[in-house]
């Protein structure tokens, strides 16, 4: 297919994946496909590969809707088993790899899939105990020889929007994580529109994808560029070389990176020493993304950068087009063409213009819900009482200025209630920062006595710090009564998920050992 017939299909409201990406296999067969730190494979390879491991999934009885759970480090055979389960008529349960045992049981057995493909070394971790009653294949070792002969087709799968594409499962929780289920309607209309976007501007879709294939944050680098017949490469773990070495040597022309990992990336002494002028699109999302950091990006690496604020569940998406808009990096951009936001109290009452409060969103990628847990699933709703339409609470407080733009305040669940007085961490994770020495500052809210709650901050310091309540006395002096720092810890590295969320609740059992105020 040339790129005119590819955005054409694109274009329409609804089409099927595995259809696209058979089409790109026939239609351009040697050309590269997908790469991994040790391989690489051409587009009539993938299209075989997927298709044979599809028909052996049938074969082995999987069933229209049926889960097929995948776990270790990304790699081509991790995202051909991710590929042939959707192309089979399955669902793609991807499971975070560094969750515990008890954990990924909990998940394997809240997906409902009877098989799953699992890496040598996690096998090994894990014991060959795990995952009773399932059928197990090794990725690295058994995918070969256990897929169906060279040539076979799986049988014809004629998607439907409401067919479920995908679980992710979510990240930094206690407990089993809660599955989140995409559809295929979903999927499509967030990368049809993504790919199609690419080849309209006639950009070369070859991208880099550094974060894990379980994580939602990766489907951007993976998904789009498969319908869009170009070159992905799924890297095993994000090591700050290696990503620089693979951008120049594929002339990367788009990637999705978290905060920490374009943070890394600027302090890499050796960054300057490397061709990235292919690069035209980078995206970011999945954290709080400074604006200091947004503004050394995009003074040091070429092309666009754009950060998305949105939910794996779904509700509103935000766009900053941050090249566009360097007066508005301390903000998550605007709501994307179909995404509507509100702003309420705590009442559900929506606030004054300009105000801080809960944000709840909508568009047309929401996800079906939370496996088997309707009662959660409901729980992340808000219906708004004169039309009944249904909106997703996106967990964060924020605010929306005068020209649209959003900025966020802080997580609703981490907002410290002092005294009576409400209390954003990030207005003083921002003091923090603005003191010389400290290079990295989070603030919770622990229990107190007197007061109910109160500000508790965590810093990582440079060199030649000075000591941390010196840090403290200094900024306390710079902030309003109930907002002053109770206590501050010097922290050597903080606590991250393996895509650089940062985990609260460690800091709070951080807290906890190291002595609660009164």
């Amino acid at each position: 297919m040339g790129d005119t017939q590819i955005v054409a299909k694109l274009s329409e409201p609804f089409g099927s994946f595995p259809q696209i990406i058979a089409e790109n296999a026939a239609a351009q067969s040697n050309r590269f496909a997908m790469r991994d730190d040790a391989s690489e494979v051409t587009w009539a390879e993938l299209g075989d590969l997927v298709e044979r491991i599809a028909a052996r999934l049938v074969e082995d009885g999987l069933e229209r809707g049926q889960s097929v759970a995948i776990l270790g480090y990304s790699s081509i055979p991790y995202a051909l088993v991710f590929l042939a389960a959707v192309r089979a008529g399955g669902v793609a349960a991807p499971l975070t790899t560094s969750a515990s045992a008890e954990q990924l049981a909990g998940m394997a057995s809240d997906s409902g899939a009877r098989h799953i493909f699992i890496d040598r070394a996690k096998l090994v971790e894990l014991g060959d105990e795990c995952f009773p009653g399932m059928a197990r294949i090794l990725l690295d070792e058994e995918l070969d020889r256990w897929m169906a002969p060279h040539g076979t087709k799986a049988p014809a799968f004629d998607p439907q929007p409401s067919d479920p594409f995908n679980i992710i499962y979510s990240s930094g929780t206690t407990g089993v994580p809660k599955g989140i289920v995409h559809s295929h309607q979903m999927r499509w209309r967030q990368f049809a529109a993504t790919a199609s976007s690419w080849l309209e501007a006639g950009l070369p879709v070859r991208t880099l994808a550094s974060t894990p294939l379980y994580s939602n944050t990766t489907m951007v680098a993976f998904l789009p560029p498969l319908l869009a017949g170009g070159t992905v490469r799924v890297m095993r773990k994000f090591d700050v070389l290696r990503w620089l070495e693979s951008a120049q040597q594929d002339r990367t022309t788009a990637t999705m990176l978290v905060p920490v990992q374009y943070s890394r990336l600027m302090q890499e002494p050796r960054f300057d020493e490397f061709d990235l002028s292919a690069l035209q699109l980078k995206y970011c999302t999945s954290a709080p993304f400074s604006a200091d950091l947004k503004r050394e990006v995009l003074d040091r690496m070429p092309g666009a950068l754009i950060e998305i604020y949105s939910m794996t569940e779904g509700g509103v998406v935000c766009l900053l087009e941050a090249h566009k808009f360097p007066d508005k990096l301390h903000t998550v951009g605007r709501p994307a063409p179909g995404s509507e936001l509100k702003v309420l109290d705590d009442e559900d009452k929506p606030v004054a213009a300009g105000e801080a409060g809960n944000l709840i969103g909508r568009s047309q990628t929401m996800m079906l819900g939370y496996k088997n847990q309707p009662g959660k699933t409901q729980e992340g709703y808000w219906t708004d009482p004169e039309t009944g339409d249904v909106w997703q609470r996106m967990g964060d407080i924020g605010r929306i200025d005068a020209e649209g733009f959003v900025e966020l305040v802080g997580r609703a669940k981490d907002m410290i209630i002092s005294g009576g007085f409400n209390i954003y961490p990030v207005d003083l994770e921002n003091a923090l920062l603005e003191q010389g020495d400290v290079l990295e500052a989070a603030v919770i809210g622990v229990p107190s006595r007197r007061w109910g709650e109160t500000p508790v901050g965590f810093v990582r310091l440079g060199e030649g710090a000075r000591a941390t309540e010196t840090i403290r006395q200094e900024v306390n002096a710079r902030l309003g009564k109930t907002q002053r720092l109770t206590q501050l810890h010097m922290i050597e590295e903080m606590p991250r998920s393996h895509i650089g969320k940062l985990l609260k609740t460690e800091l709070r059992e951080e807290a906890g050992r190291r002595g609660l105020p009164e």
